[in-house]
């Protein structure tokens, strides 16, 4: 794989390029268009001295020695669908894709699979199912976001409800540290408690603390076929009602929400027959054995009629069930097209996901900017979508104090400023406040402990501290 001893710390990127397969740096500006930013679309992103595409380990750790002994931020890539600006191009850095990095092998007898981080969601899930198996995690975006990115913001998704988010399926890693050293972390094990928890440190970090170049996951045997209930209401107090009525009496495999303007840029592009007058839809699963399915459909059913539901339908068909997850799935991108958004991300105590999501439409008048609110009621996690047209300046400006009052609306009701894409840099400014002092301050210092040169992704979800 490489021309000289890979040993050897490199010190241009003609050295380094010398260490890896060739094609592995990019240096054209043109070409390296394509790696400055992820879904968010950051404004301020900047222009990388190289794109680094590695395609093992080895890869990853002669470049992560080049930045090291060069004091050159690096910036970890992988299929660049983040929503949060967590992989945004820094001026002078190198951008380190592991979009590359895909393999993916599963064991049946201990129920797991060893994926690289750039393998893509939907592929581990499918090669799991060749085993008759199943990898939980189901964010919206799994048929092309990746499993490194996943990690990365400890991503959750549709089904985390009742099957948990990313790190609950995370038994093991290896890891490049900020000066090159391989670490592994954990493994094919479901007890381990020798040492501290490094493993579940490092999901969620957003490539802040060092980069993973393999992952093993826990899978689980395929789920039975769900039965789908879609429930619409007049009011947006009635829906979130009913997400409490059913919360407290059962945990469904799936309970999504979606709000009038998100129906309609749905129905938009679907043409499926969504009520467009609705205030709200739930759309509900259980995946329970078919005669205690049918025993929680009614007891989910009772909660939408009970608190007023316009219509509450129900399908044991899984290709129609599919149809209407497909719809949610589609709700991002449907209102994309409606204009530029900007993308909340925030959480809160399912007793306050009613005053949340009120509120929420109560910004979205006064400040005269279009707000498409979806969400994994279940778990109290919504993602209100700031719609404004990029040519009004003064839309503009109404959109990103909407944007600022929405992340301090979820606070003030004991919320998060983010439950699954992550801090990134959008959400940096507001990451200090939510923390509080202290708990900042040990952030820091975990920071600092494992990348004292602060090359790793500066300036993502921590501000730059003067001097590094």
């Amino acid at each position: 794989m490489t021309t000289v001893d890979a040993t050897i710390t490199a010190q241009t990127l003609e050295e380094l390029a010398a260490q890896l397969p060739e094609g592995a740096v990019i240096t054209d500006p043109v070409k390296m268009e394509a790696y400055r930013w992820d879904r968010a679309n950051d404004p301020d992103a900047g222009m990388p001295l190289a794109v680094v595409r590695a395609t093992c380990t080895e890869d990853v750790q002669a470049a992560v020695r080049f930045a090291a002994a060069t004091n050159t931020p690096v910036v970890p890539r992988g299929a660049g669908s983040g929503l949060s600006g967590g992989s945004t191009a820094q001026n002078g850095a190198i951008v380190l894709s592991v979009e590359r990095m895909k393999e993916i092998r599963i064991d049946p007898i201990t129920l797991t699979a060893v994926a690289q981080p750039g393998a893509i969601n939907a592929e581990v899930k499918a090669a799991a199912a060749e085993h008759g198996l199943w990898y939980p995690p189901d964010p919206a975006s799994f048929e092309f976001c990746s499993i490194g990115g996943n990690i990365a913001t400890n991503a959750g998704g549709l089904c985390c409800v009742k099957y948990g988010v990313t790190t609950d399926y995370v038994l093991g890693m290896k890891v490049v540290l900020s000066d090159g050293r391989l670490v592994t972390l954990g493994g094919p094990r479901l007890k381990d408690v020798a040492g501290l928890s490094l493993t579940k440190l490092f999901v969620g970090s957003e490539g802040t603390l060092g980069i993973i170049t393999e992952v093993t996951l826990r899978l689980i045997h395929v789920k039975r076929n769900p039965s789908t209930l879609v429930a619409t209401f007049r009011t947006l107090e009635d829906a979130t009602s009913a997400v409490l009525g059913i919360t407290g009496r059962l945990r469904p495999s799936m309970l999504e929400f979606m709000d009038r303007p998100t129906i309609n840029a749905v129905e938009d592009e679907t043409r499926m027959g969504l009520d467009r007058e609705a205030a709200a839809m739930l759309i509900v699963q259980s995946d329970e054995p078919a005669g205690y399915a049918q025993h929680e459909i009614e007891i989910i059913a009772e909660a939408c009629t009970s608190n007023n539901a316009t219509e509450c339908y129900h399908t044991d068909d899984p290709d129609e069930g599919q149809a209407f997850i497909a719809a949610r799935r589609i709700a991002i991108p449907a209102v994309e097209k409606k204009g530029t958004i900007l993308l909340e991300d925030c959480g809160v105590p399912l007793p306050e996901l009613g005053r949340l999501v009120e509120g929420i439409e109560e910004i979205s008048r006064n400040r005269e900017v279009l707000v498409a609110v979806m969400a994994h009621a279940g778990d109290g996690n919504t993602h209100p979508l700031v719609v404004f047209d990029p040519t009004d300046d003064a839309a503009r400006e109404r959109a990103h104090i909407a944007y600022g009052e929405i992340i301090d609306l979820a606070v003030s009701l004991g919320g998060t400023i983010t439950g699954e894409h992550g801090v990134g840099r959008l959400k940096r400014p507001w990451l200090g406040d939510y923390l509080g002092p202290d708990v900042l301050e040990l952030n820091h210092r975990i920071k600092n402990a494992l990348d004292p040169q602060g090359i790793l992704n500066p300036g993502t979800v921590f501000e730059v501290q003067e001097g590094r």
